[in-house]
Parts: C-alpha cells; structure tokens; sequence
C-alpha cells in the first residue's frame, strides 16, 4: 500500500472515554503515529477546505472536528465487526487544487485497498476530489447526492460548492455511469436542470416525494458506488448553522437513515458529508446530530447482507415477467438473503464489459407489480438506455 501518511495531519483530540463499551475506546487513532489499514476497515478522515464556497470567508487554520467527542461517547452496535480508523486531517494545500490533488490520491488507494472512506469535509466541490478517485482507478460509478439542488453550474465555471456536477460530467474520459439526487426542492431548481436531466436519464427523487414513501430512494442509495451529503439539506431547526438556514430539508432521523441504508449497499465504496464549516457559535446538537449519522453509517456497513455484486445471484428467486408489444422479457430476482428485489437490463447489442456491474438494477417490489401491470418500470428503462 502506498504511503497516504504524507497527506495527514494528528488528531488533537483523544477520547477521554477510553472504556472498550464505548466506540471512543475502540477507534484507532492518528494520534502522531498512523495507523495501520487492513481490507474491510472504515477510515474517517477530516478535511478543512473552505475555499471552494466563495460565498463564505474561512481562515483555513480554523477547524471544526468536534463530531469526534461525540462520536467517541457513542456506544457501538451489538454486530460491528469492522475495525474504524481516524486517519487524522488532511492539511489544505497551498492551492485548492492541491486539496484536490491530496484527497483523490487518498481515497484512490483506501477504495483500491477495499478500505470504506468516510469523508467529513469543507465545502461540498470536495465531492469532484472524491468522484476523481475513481477515475483515475477508471472505475465507471454511480453517484448519490443528497442536496436541496444539483449543484451544476455552467460549462465555464470552475469547481466550486455550487458547480462540481458540470466539470464531472465534462471531464474526459467520463466515468459516471449514473447520477442520482435525493432531497431536491423546485424551487432551487431550474426546470432547464430537471430537463438536462431526464435527457441524460438520471434519477430524481424530491423532497416531498421522498417524505412521502422512502422505499422510492432506497434503491438508488443501493445502486451507488459513492454518496455526497449536503448538511445544509438538513432543516436549520435539527442542523442549526449560521451559514445555513433553510426552514425545510431533511429531518434528523431522516438523514440517519440515508446514511444506514447507503451502508447497506454492497456497492457503496465511499461516503462524504460536506458543508461542515466552523463557526464561533456552533451548536453542540449540530455536531451530535453529524456523530450520529456517521453512527448510522457505520451500523449499515457492519450489517450487509452479501447481496449483489458481492454474493451470487443464482441462489434468488427468478421471476420473469412477460409484456405486451415488449419483445424483451423483464427479469426481476428477489434475495434470498434480504428479499430486496433487482431486475435485469440486456445489453442492446454487443456486451460492454465495463458496464457488467450495471446491468442489474436495484429495484422494489413496486417495480414488479408495475411489470406485472404491462408497464416498464422507469429505472429499467433509464438504465437500458444508458448502456446503449
């Protein structure tokens, strides 16, 4: 494994709860000497670059890493078997880029290593450092982002909390396989944005859609290979933050959840919470709030279920669903580990190989009972198209 210790900085803080019945006593440390990683770990790594968000003015010396306290007071799960590692914070660069630069190498080698990085950072243009790993492993991805808006900007504009989306979807070669958001407000959207969006057949999921039935998210969380949380997606009454003040977004617990079921996947490779700024009168239950979601996360990843890609399919249950003027039948499999449900999407012609972990979809039962309906579900429709 390469050596990423260049890159970090210690952590100052170290659990004063060193009893093992706490997770303060069982997180490995960066405390001046780096910790050794192994395949299966979870590493947290801070990232105090604020420069990306121009809207904000933030000396890069300040931090803001109090979620460590109240992450260490936290008490695990009855089943975690993964080892969590605190790599410490990487050290802003003497340009933005250099952040970049930093951040992409490090995750490059964690995912190489099958080690889950769990990224608390600045400004959300860190998402751009992140998907750059896995373009540089050339890796086709599918991306979650949950954000009240897409976050696109122009074709001219730099990387910034406002517009990494654009420069991802403009960068050659293009490594993205599928974009989804869950969380977006209309009202922080352009109807040309939601437009672009059904051409290049990527998912949306709206707040109210989402407040309405979860399990319409759940399969997009299922299907992603690396998650960018917007704190700022989160009402200002459970994330108070003087640089955010939305009255509406996401609920505490809603967020939590997001995070437990993104854990779940088997898919998921990396997890990054950004927008997390320092402030002279930061609130503690804000912090609390952040500690718990990584909680949430950490649950999810200790709890997989093996299902695909990881486990074999040939132990589902196989339904085929026959549809009327469709000269393709629809295959859908449920797991019998987990009973959550996926349906196969054939290649249109000759097969691409880089495309084999995409062609089975996460799905719900609702998708089946839609099929059985004499109707195309719409994820087996987007994705059909994209692998053409």
């Amino acid at each position: 494994m390469k050596d990423i210790s260049i890159y970090f900085e210690a952590v100052q803080f170290n659990p004063k709860e060193k009893d093992e019945l706490f997770i303060g006593g069982k997180i490995v440390v960066n405390n001046g000497t780096f910790p050794s990683l192994n395949k299966g770990d979870i590493a947290l790594l801070y990232v105090p670059e604020f420069r990306g968000d121009k809207s904000i003015q933030i000396e890069l010396k300040k931090r803001r890493d109090s979620f460590r306290y109240y992450l260490s007071k936290l008490f695990p799960g009855g089943n975690w078997n993964s080892t969590i590692v605190d790599l410490g914070n990487i050290l802003p660069g003497e340009t933005i880029n250099d952040t970049y630069f930093a951040l992409s190498n490090v995750l490059e080698e964690l995912i190489k290593q099958e080690i889950i990085p769990v990224i608390i950072g600045g400004s959300q243009d860190l998402t751009f450092a992140q998907y750059k790993a896995y373009a540089q492993l050339e890796q086709t991805v599918n991306m979650v982002t949950i954000d009240s808006s897409f976050d696109l900007g122009g074709e001219d504009i730099p990387v910034s909390a406002n517009s990494f989306l654009t420069p991802i979807l403009m960068n050659e070669p293009c490594y993205l396989f599928n974009y989804s958001n869950i969380g977006y407000q209309t009202y922080f959207v352009k109807n040309e944005e939601l437009q672009l969006f059904e051409k290049l057949y990527f998912d949306v999921c709206r707040l109210g859609t989402f407040n309405q039935d979860f399990k319409l998210a759940e399969p997009f969380l299922r299907n992603c290979d690396m998650l960018s949380m917007d704190l700022s997606s989160i009402r200002s009454s459970d994330f108070p933050s003087m640089h955010f003040n939305s009255p509406n977004g996401f609920y505490g617990e809603q967020a939590c959840q997001i995070a437990r079921y993104a854990g779940m996947s088997d898919k998921l490779t990396s997890f990054g919470i950004y927008n997390l700024f320092p402030e002279e009168n930061a609130t503690p239950s804000a912090d609390h709030l952040l500690a718990q979601i990584i909680w949430y996360l950490i649950d999810g990843i200790n709890n997989r279920k093996g299902d695909f890609p990881i486990g074999s399919k040939s132990t589902y249950i196989k339904y085929r669903v026959s549809l009327q003027d469709f000269k393709d039948e629809i295959i859908f499999y449920k797991s019998d580990r987990s009973d959550r449900w996926w349906m196969e999407v054939p290649y249109p012609s000759q097969p691409k190989m880089k495309y084999e972990r995409h062609h089975l979809v996460p799905c719900n039962y609702e998708d089946y009972q839609k099929a059985m309906q004499n109707d195309v579900p719409d994820l087996w429709w987007k994705t059909y198209q994209k692998l053409c």
